[in-house]
């Protein structure tokens, strides 16, 4: 049978149940076992895709089209489980689904309830990623005990076991220990308090991950599981990381988790191998180079509004053995003074993606430095369509040249609605969502990076090049490099005539892993390093 592993977090929020799940999954793939993971959210939005990355971070977007939490980032990430839109649920979602069935008339009359109609309806949705193929699902509930909107997720799986068999789920529980400068001291008491609400749920947890500043040390190890009903060795200290996320697994390979979990859950498991792993953290922490890249954003603020930039980023510092030192620029910071204070000196700048007009205008005047200075340059999504705009207005001449987005009135709409959007009305799940094919021209940089003459990534946007312009762009000297298999939509677009100019209209950092960087980062942090090499030189 496969087994359950449920991670639920206590006493603080963003503690890291996503790195901390993934991590699990992450050891027990590297002992042979076949693993699933899964989010379940308590948010009553159907999905993530109509939030905004002030409140929520980044939507992370899978193979299927599933807008989904930026946790499902890190499991992608950490582990090779197949992700769905099976994979991520909120309580919008489950909530939709019984509405549905009771609309239906599926409950044959009965009066619908949270206990037992939502509650089956959530373990419905853990028990679907059970299969003869899969040994553990590992499912991280969001929020922390205690929040109203997460209870009805809570009695789910505390009603698994009684389904199942206790035998055949554990929970670890992922908690705090705060460090009191005035005291001088940790402190486990919201540990146990966090731990109190969840047994008066009727959950027990198997496993605490406690999260510290300081050293735990013997004594509070011990308090904390006679106080919270654990075995001693169930305490599971994790350290804040002095270098990367990436060293998590190790840590907790340190500590006996994964082994802790193979015992209590009986699996047949192989011995673990981190090699791979402990090289990749060599490299991370002995870094031969140092580039810094410029990051000109809308969302800049919040840090987890470009997650999977900026790890993808890393990832391709670390198959050059360089430190990527990103800058993070305000797009509209850009709009109020001159672009070389603030740009001058970085070794490349990336645009990421976005929607809506805020921003726009710095996009586009840090491209053309890009442009203008021969930095590398890196577009993404709406980065790709900033950069056709900035080309459109200072090389094509095409004054007010913009995309239908920002201007509809605009005389040259070199951005322009896809057709398939124009009658679209509701807002969610509606975009260009998803993996789409791209074939490359040979002999582009986009084909020497990626080695390839057809390509699949992942797409999340409405607006793409115009058609209409396409031959007259050809001539001025941008290139589209890549296009989808009917050869209607432009994905990539390149000028030959730089030393790295690139923009994309899919969102490659939803493919980029640790031990895998995806090819165009790789391909932009080595133009990077060519260029802050040339800088050097110069100085001289």
């Amino acid at each position: 049978m496969t087994k359950h592993i449920f991670v639920t977090g206590g006493v603080v929020s963003s503690l890291g149940k996503g790195l901390t799940s993934a991590a699990i999954g992450l050891l027990l793939e590297r002992r042979g076992l076949r693993v699933r993971m899964q989010k379940l959210d308590p948010y009553l939005n159907v999905d993530p895709g109509t939030m905004s990355p002030y409140q929520h971070g980044e939507v992370y977007v899978l193979d299927d089209g599933a807008e989904t939490d930026l946790d499902l980032g890190h499991y992608e990430r950490f582990t090779n489980s197949d992700l769905s839109r099976d994979s991520n649920y909120t309580t919008g979602r489950i909530y939709l689904s019984v509405i549905n069935k009771e609309r239906r008339g599926e409950y044959l009359g009965k009066t619908v309830q949270v206990i037992p109609h939502i509650t089956n309806e959530i373990k419905l949705a853990v028990r679907k990623l059970a299969s003869p193929d899969v040994d553990v699902v590992i499912t991280e509930l969001g929020g922390t005990v205690g929040d109203i909107e997460g209870l009805p997720f809570l009695e789910a799986i505390r009603q698994i076991p009684l389904d199942i068999g206790r035998q055949n789920c554990l929970f670890v529980h992922l908690t705090l220990v705060p460090f009191l400068k005035a005291a001088g001291e940790v402190k486990t008491k919201p540990t146990q308090h966090s731990v109190g609400q969840l047994r008066q749920i009727g959950i027990q947890p198997d496993v605490l991950v406690v999260r510290t500043e300081r050293e735990l040390g013997r004594e509070n190890a011990e308090k904390i599981a006679l106080f919270c009903n654990v075995e001693k060795n169930a305490v599971i200290e994790e350290p804040d990381k002095e270098f990367s996320i990436y060293e998590v697994p190790l840590g907790l390979v340190e500590h006996g988790l994964d082994q802790l979990i193979v015992d209590r859950l009986g699996l047949k498991a192989g011995p673990i191998d981190m090699s791979e792993w402990q090289y990749l953290l060599h490299k991370v922490r002995n870094p031969e180079h140092e580039v810094t890249i410029a990051v000109v954003g809308k969302y800049i603020q919040h840090k987890d509004a470009y997650k999977s930039i900026y790890e993808s980023l890393d990832h391709a510092g670390i198959a050059h053995s360089t430190r990527v030192i990103v800058k993070r620029v305000e797009a509209e910071e850009l709009e109020r003074g001159d672009p070389h204070s603030v740009l001058g000196g970085v070794d490349g700048i990336l645009v990421p993606g976005g929607f809506g007009m805020r921003g726009i205008e710095g996009k586009v005047d840090a491209i053309r430095y890009a442009r203008k200075s021969e930095i590398p340059f890196f577009g993404i999504c709406l980065g790709m369509q900033c950069a056709v705009i900035e080309f459109a207005r200072n090389v094509m001449r095409l004054e007010n040249a913009n995309s239908t987005e920002f201007a509809g009135d605009t005389p040259h709409p070199v951005i322009c609605l896809l057709n398939d959007q124009r009658k679209v009305v509701e807002m969610g799940g509606t975009m260009r969502l998803g993996a789409q094919a791209c074939l490359l021209e040979p002999g582009t940089r986009a084909a020497d990076c990626y080695d390839a003459e057809r390509i699949v990534e992942r797409h999340r946007h409405r607006y793409e090049f115009n058609p209409a312009f396409r031959e007259r762009f050809a001539r001025a000297g941008m290139q589209i490099t890549g296009s989808s298999p009917d050869g209607g939509l432009a994905e990539i677009v390149e000028l030959p005539d730089h030393p790295w100019f690139l923009a994309v209209q899919y969102h490659p950092e939803f493919k980029s892993k640790p031990n895998k960087a995806h090819p165009l980062f790789v391909g932009f942090i080595e133009a990077a390093l060519a260029h802050q090499q040339q800088r050097v030189q110069m100085s001289l």
